[in-house]
């Protein structure tokens, strides 16, 4: 399966070269990704005037010139399923990689999103089947809508308990981790010395 990372800054905060233990949450991020034994190759989509910078990071940048993370995703839409996750996630955990794409394959939904009890979805990590993910894209953006976690409106997707998860294994809850500033790097540092 393919692994994308999605490094596009909607706000000030977010960050994606931001040092944890000397090297940037993004390449943190595509090395975690890429120990999953069902991820074969990753890429990161950037913004095409920050291509110089991750490049020296990242192994396969792929730039893209847009306004929003919708369009992003639209221009760089791969012709089989993914997994996506957000460039600062460097606490992806492979074993839950693997396992949603295993699910995936077994079932074979438009999308396999975790979601929170309050029934949060976590989009920045799923699995998503490209087409239906576009379709889903041109539905929200049709209606209006900017924000990117009103695509689960437009999908029949397999939701993906996280508390369950976490009842079998707690470190589950650390692949959802975002790091955004200095407190976020040292929960990142400590978490990562852990064996």
């Amino acid at each position: 399966m393919l692994g994308v990372i999605l490094t596009f800054p909607e706000k000030r905060s977010d960050n994606y070269t931001i040092p944890v233990n000397e090297e940037p949450v993004v390449k943190l991020t595509e090395r975690r990704l890429l120990m999953s034994k069902r991820i074969d190759k990753a890429i990161t989509v950037v913004r095409k005037d920050r291509l110089k910078t991750y490049s020296l990071h990242v192994s396969n940048p792929l730039p893209v010139t847009a306004r929003s993370k919708m369009e992003v995703l639209l221009k760089a839409l791969p012709d089989e399923p993914f997994f996506l996750v957000e460039g600062n996630m460097p606490l992806v955990m492979p074993f839950l990689v693997n396992y949603m794409a295993g699910l995936f394959y077994e079932s074979e939904p438009e999308a396999l999103i975790p979601v929170w009890k309050d029934r949060t979805a976590e989009i920045m990590h799923a699995v998503y089947e490209p087409d239906a993910l576009e379709d889903a894209i041109n539905a929200a953006m049709a209606e209006g809508y900017r924000s990117l976690s009103r695509i689960t409106e437009f999908l029949e997707y397999e939701p993906l308990s996280i508390e369950e998860l976490s009842k079998r294994n707690p470190k589950v809850t650390l692949s959802f981790f975002r790091v955004r500033n200095q407190f976020d790097v040292r929960f990142a540092e400590e978490t990562l010395r852990k064996p």
